[in-house]
């Protein structure tokens, strides 16, 4: 049998159990660490009981309902490779989306920057990488994600500060500018979230209480305590918030601008809370 054939027979489950059929030939590309052009050779040719298992093995994987890049170990994020796995969330390309808008619209050098909610490190990472003058501080609640985004520090050889914090809880300073993708889905919505979503990545990185609503509340009544004056705030949304987050800044940050964008899909997806300059 040839392996074209392995793979529509499994594709096939996969569906049926709820998982993107695309994700087996993703998985097995990259832990065979092959070019689209060796994958498509590779589907013509009469294939072993061993190779039989090896893609059984990742099926089996994806109908569990592991995401695949839990499976291979990583995600791109920004053109860096970040080590992932069940400890965090995995990074979407929503996100990359804001991360282009604090860099486009900050271009001062030696700004003072804090991730709340960092989980594997991407915003920090990527703000850290491409703005090496700037004093990047990443904070998260669990030590295990802490320790996950510190590896990918690590291995990206870069320079910044963790801090296990509660939000501000453990905060002392003040900074030029304050990010988070908090867990922002309300938990009522958790049948909108896909099925390797929900059994496998971190729920605390996921949902929060008061209709998702709880984390940018907190923001909203402490941020003022430590920005700094000019000071901005870049939030991720979830596409229902873009009214409801907004109506917390202003009534909290009375004084300053806030704005929703959307993103590459049309979807509500960041707010922006400055002085109005940009």
């Amino acid at each position: 049998m040839k392996l074209a054939q392995i793979f529509k027979d499994f594709e096939e489950k996969l569906i049926v159990q709820g998982e993107e059929a695309e994700s087996l030939s993703f998985v097995y590309r990259s832990l065979k660490n092959l070019s689209f052009t060796d994958f498509v050779f590779a589907l013509q040719q009469e294939v072993t009981e061993e190779e039989k298992q090896f893609v059984e093995e990742i099926f089996k994987k994806l109908a569990a309902h592991i995401p695949a890049q839990y499976i291979i170990g990583h995600a791109e994020f920004f053109g860096m490779q970040l080590k992932v796995d069940e400890r965090v969330l995995i990074p979407r390309p929503e996100t990359e989306e804001l991360v282009e808008l604090i860099l486009a619209e900050n271009l001062k050098d030696n700004l003072k920057v804090l991730d709340i909610g960092t989980g594997s490190g991407a915003i920090a990472l990527v703000l850290a990488k491409n703005r090496p003058d700037w004093s990047v501080t990443a904070a998260d609640i669990s030590q295990d994600a802490l320790e996950l985004a510190t590896e990918n520090a690590n291995v990206q050889n870069l320079n910044l500060s963790f801090i296990k914090s509660d939000c501000f809880s453990k905060i002392s300073s003040k900074y030029d500018i304050i990010v988070s993708n908090p867990p922002y889905i309300s938990r009522e919505d958790q049948e909108e979230v896909g099925l390797n979503v929900l059994h496998s990545e971190p729920h605390l990185a996921l949902f929060a209480d008061e209709d998702g609503l709880a984390i940018y509340r907190r923001i909203a009544e402490d941020s003022k305590d430590y920005l700094n004056d000019g000071g901005k705030i870049y939030l991720e949304i979830g596409y229902k918030q873009g009214q409801s987050v907004p109506a917390l800044f202003m009534e909290n940050l009375p004084e300053k601008r806030v704005r929703t964008l959307k993103d590459q899909f049309g979807q509500d997806r960041m707010v922006v809370i400055d002085d109005g300059e940009n």
